[in-house]
């Protein structure tokens, strides 16, 4: 009897995704309401083909003779990779204390000056996740959850052109905003541009952490960001501007964690300073 075959769903899959992502560059009318429905669909073929790939292995079988032989010995290791991208995480600043839902990147999006500004990761509504939520690496900001399907989320990713970060820069916690959007100063690739919202002193190596956002959606603060790298020269300009090189390389992005924000439903007493 002829075995089954993944590659049917293998071909539906990638049609599909053909399909979704020439709707979403052409900007066709209702193109957001096809990526939600695409999520939908797709979610389960992805991880019906990844299982395929890295399915449970029949001990009997011919694969227990590759075991022996050494030949899964690429397969362990990716395994053993992602344990080890998932410890780190879990031992990250960024999810210290808070719950996470961990995911692992699936797709990825359009390129941009600064790599890619979108993927797709394999957790969706069913596991907890919605828009606006947070996303980490072990290294600091990834992005936020712009969009989300029973199964997978569209990620925003940090550096790209529509996002524009609120931080604190340096010990002091000076206030500014990150964006990748070119602007009147080009950038190298992966490097984006700070700008403070007051004047301040900026310095090669001072830490930059976001600045947190209400209810804690889109960021949570003090996730780590980058670093200063180059401070420009002023040009006449209010605040000082800056060269930050971010914390995350995205183009080698594998196991991310989606952070569960929780919005303050307590309302705060008021108080009273110290009288004369």
């Amino acid at each position: 009897m002829r075995r089954p075959t993944r590659r049917r769903p293998l071909l539906v899959l990638v049609a599909a995704t053909v399909v979704v992502m020439a709707a979403d560059v052409a900007g066709w009318p209702g193109s957001s309401d096809l990526r939600g429905t695409g999520a939908a669909v797709l979610g389960p073929l992805e991880r019906l083909v990844r299982s395929g790939a890295s399915g449970p292995v029949d001990a009997g079988g011919p694969a227990a003779g590759r075991v022996r032989l050494g030949y899964e010995t690429p397969a362990l290791g990716r395994s053993l990779e992602e344990a080890r991208r998932l410890s780190s995480l879990l031992e990250a600043p960024a999810t210290r204390a808070v719950r996470f839902v961990p995911a692992r990147v699936v797709a990825v999006g359009a390129q941009g000056a600064s790599g890619p500004e979108r993927i797709t990761v394999d957790a969706g509504s069913r596991d907890g996740v919605t828009k606006d939520l947070t996303v980490v690496s072990a290294e600091g900001l990834v992005g936020r959850v712009v969009s989300t399907g029973p199964w997978t989320s569209d990620v925003l990713l940090f550096g790209s052109a529509d996002l524009i970060v609120g931080v604190r820069v340096g010990r002091a916690g000076t206030l500014g905003s990150i964006t990748g959007a070119a602007g009147e100063r080009p950038r190298p690739a992966g490097q984006l541009s700070l700008e403070l919202v007051q004047r301040g002193t900026l310095a090669v190596g001072d830490p930059v952490t976001t600045m947190g956002s209400a209810g804690g959606r889109p960021f949570l603060p003090g996730i780590r960001v980058g670093t200063v790298s180059a401070v420009d020269a002023a040009r006449g300009q209010l605040a000082p501007t800056a060269v930050v090189t971010p914390a995350v390389d995205v183009t080698t992005l594998d196991i991310v964690g989606i952070l569960l924000s929780t919005p303050r439903t307590t309302p705060r007493s008021p108080t009273q300073g110290a009288s004369g």
